[in-house]
């Protein structure tokens, strides 16, 4: 597998993970977050997580494929259709910019055989949070994050248009005034891979920035173990933790179950909401407030996404984190279709359980109700309802 280096934006030291699969815990993989967690109060990190135990390559031999899952994995995987979403906009929301979004993505798609996507065919389009082309400041950890993004959407959906608003900072408001830029431009898929900590204003932020009907708007739900981020916790978004996927040998030919273990501090985000109202839609006894999470796919860096980044990076890498999760479940809205024009489409899947894949195995931490950590048959915090089996669950 393929590991990226250092950014620049991801001081902390790096952490490893030992997700476990059905069969037996698999060799440790060592890892960074390519985002420093938030410094103070209103501000957000990406939770994008990249490999370093391994080389990364600007170019591949000849005939030689790049580490990690690509989209045809994913598409076996989460039984999910190799056309679909055409004419639909998936927006991408981060901090800073990717000077080399648009090439970086050509070299993915062109890698996978898939159609191009460009300024010049109207597929692909940047903009800053105003709509307009004044980039902010460049920086290399959520460079990376906008590449694993635009690869996760044109994975999931490679007929989809892709539009990508670059926030001028990590601070909630300037995220959220690129949320609401992206609705404006038309976008009825919004991807947000990034969270910190709740706080009594989020209930603010969720009307200012996430009260969409009509638009898919999907979170992260973080990559901490068990703990709430905002705005995954909003009741206006689809919150999106992750898996390890493996093959194998059963009749779905994959198997997952929770990114994360027992011990907590690693894996997808969940919890019970501190702040944020229960939506009505969710129906879990064992909290009052919104629980995170409500669908899931891979994230596991162990199980990591082929992604191309060249921003201060090396090409080919690996990279996983909710993160990927996100923009993956964005880009099946996509495929799913438009949603209803005044619905809430966070609660399609609660109404679709059986087109999902239910995760049974596996923790983020220990916690009471035990269901917020843990995995079990039905509803559980980490993986939330499942997985995509189909597109089915994310149609109105």
């Amino acid at each position: 597998m393929i590991a990226a280096s250092p950014s620049s934006a991801a001081p902390a030291a790096p952490t490893t993970h030992a997700p476990r699969t059905a069969s037996a815990a698999r060799a440790h993989v060592h890892t960074h977050r390519l985002c420093a967690h938030p410094s103070e109060p209103g501000y957000m990190a990406c939770n994008a997580v990249a490999r370093t135990d391994v080389t990364q390559q600007l170019s591949l031999r000849p005939h030689a494929a790049p580490s990690g899952y690509g989209p045809s994995d994913l598409q076996s995987a989460y039984n999910l259709p190799q056309s679909g979403g055409s004419g639909q906009t998936v927006a991408i929301i981060d901090a800073n910019d990717d000077p080399n979004a648009e090439q970086d993505l050509a070299t993915y798609r062109s890698q996978y055989g898939l159609p191009e996507c460009t300024t010049a065919n109207g597929c692909f389009q940047k903009v800053d949070q105003n709509g307009g082309s004044n980039y902010p400041a460049p920086d290399s950890g959520w460079a990376g994050e906008i590449s694993l993004d635009v690869d996760m959407v044109s994975a999931a959906c490679p007929q989809c248009h892709i539009l990508l608003v670059e926030a001028n900072s990590a601070s909630m408001d300037d995220l959220g005034t690129a949320v609401n830029r992206a609705v404006a431009m038309g976008a009825k898929f919004v991807s947000n891979s990034y969270g910190g900590g709740e706080d009594s204003t989020d209930a603010t932020s969720d009307e200012k920035y996430f009260n969409h009907p009509g638009v898919a708007i999907t979170v992260s739900s973080g990559d901490s173990g068990y703990g709430v981020e905002y705005p995954a916790a909003s009741q206006y978004v689809t919150a999106v933790g992750g898996t390890s996927l493996q093959q194998d040998s059963s009749a779905r030919g994959w198997s997952e179950t929770v990114w994360g273990s027992s011990a907590g501090g690693e894996g997808a985000g969940s919890g019970c909401s501190q702040y944020d109202n229960k939506p009505a839609w969710q129906q879990d006894s064992g909290c009052a407030n919104r629980t995170v999470a409500d669908v899931a796919s891979v994230a596991d860096p162990a199980t990591g996404l082929a992604v191309y980044d060249t921003y201060q990076a090396s090409g080919w890498n690996v990279y996983g984190g909710t993160s990927a999760s996100a923009p993956f479940i964005a880009g099946v809205y996509a495929l799913a279709g438009a949603p209803g024009a005044s619905d809430t489409p966070a609660s399609y899947p609660y109404t679709h359980t059986s087109a999902l894949n239910d995760v049974t195995n596996g923790a983020n931490g220990s916690c009471s109700p035990s269901y917020l950590c843990t995995a079990g048959d039905g509803y559980d915090g980490p993986t939330g309802l499942g997985t995509p089996n189909g597109t089915a669950a994310f149609a109105k």
